[in-house]
């Protein structure tokens, strides 16, 4: 859209194990995709998806893990990651969970962007905490000099209202310690407009996996054989993508995670009406209506199929 606003790289963010200032390291090319998602919003997924586009196949050259690694996270160094990308020829997929205000922008390169309800986001993330394995747990307790026998989560119930009250920069409002949906979703969001910016839904993709991939086809300009097709949304099911966890989970690669199928243990929808006390239930919908817009708020929790696609919401909405 010309002359509309061009995002602008406003803040730094730097928690244990993650620095944005990694991205000044990185020299975009022509077709990059970014996938810039909140935490346990379906970042893999959408990973996997631009992956088997990209590829044309469900086999790639080198595993998930390695073929697109999270740029901002320092488990291994800048020079590496960095260097791994550049003798990447094909078409590159990078991850980050970087508000857009915390990243340089290019626009020559497409944002896809994963939303997904808040509060399976936060029950996700707690699973996710679970499955840790005690190196990498160490290692984040060390660089947050906390004590080594912290117990970082032990009542779901307990951590829910810090994580929807606070922020881990004196900016943000939500997300410690595990990260920002609402805050994330907002830098996105007001940009919404970009047409280089792509938007779907955990729930649209769980609903219809084939239509949401020919969405993401045509945002991407890449199209696919209608002989390749099926093979490609076969690989991108939930079932299939837990078979093959030791090359798609994040960070398999040095060891992340208890087993690297846990990663996958389940597709949260809706649990939290059954985990969240009523009272935690009840300051998520008050806190959440004075942080968020009423348009943004009920596509995180509803998806496309609910309230319509965020290129079609206008602020008034």
């Amino acid at each position: 859209m010309p002359g509309a606003p061009r995002p602008q790289r406003l803040h730094t963010y730097t928690t244990p194990g993650f620095d944005s200032l990694r991205w000044d390291r990185f020299k975009p090319r022509p077709g990059d995709i970014i996938v810039c998602t909140p935490v346990k919003s379906g970042t893999t997924w959408t990973q996997m998806l631009c992956a088997l586009l990209v590829h044309q196949s469900p086999v790639f050259p080198e595993p998930l893990t390695k073929l697109s690694r999270w740029l901002d996270r320092d488990s291994e160094p800048i020079e590496d990651v960095i260097a791994a990308y550049e003798a990447q020829e094909h078409r590159r997929i990078i991850k980050t969970h970087t508000p857009l205000d915390g990243l340089p922008y290019y626009e020559e390169a497409s944002y896809v962007f994963c939303g997904r309800d808040p509060r399976d986001v936060f029950l996700s993330m707690t699973d996710h905490i679970e499955n840790m394995s005690p190196e990498t747990l160490a290692e984040i307790l060390r660089k947050s000099d906390a004590p080594l026998d912290f117990q970082v989560l032990n009542d779901r119930n307990l951590v829910f209202p810090l994580w929807i009250t606070t922020g881990a920069h004196e900016w943000m409002r939500d997300g410690f310690p595990f990260g920002s949906v609402f805050d994330l979703t907002k830098s996105y969001w007001d940009y919404r407009h970009l047409p280089n910016l792509f938007f779907w839904h955990y729930a649209d993709l769980m609903a219809d996996l084939d239509s949401e991939a020919r969405r993401l086809s045509a945002f991407l300009g890449i199209p696919v054989d209608a002989s390749r097709w099926p093979s490609l949304i076969a690989a991108a099911s939930y079932d299939a993508m837990k078979d093959r966890a030791d090359e798609l989970a994040p960070g398999a690669h040095f060891g992340e995670w208890k087993e690297n199928k846990e990663f996958f243990r389940m597709a949260r929808m809706g649990q939290w009406r059954e985990i969240l006390t009523p009272e935690n239930q009840a300051l998520y919908d008050r806190v959440s209506a004075e942080i968020a817009e009423p348009s943004m708020k009920a596509w995180l929790e509803g998806g496309r199929r609910a309230v319509g696609d965020p290129k079609d919401i206008s602020e008034a909405a």
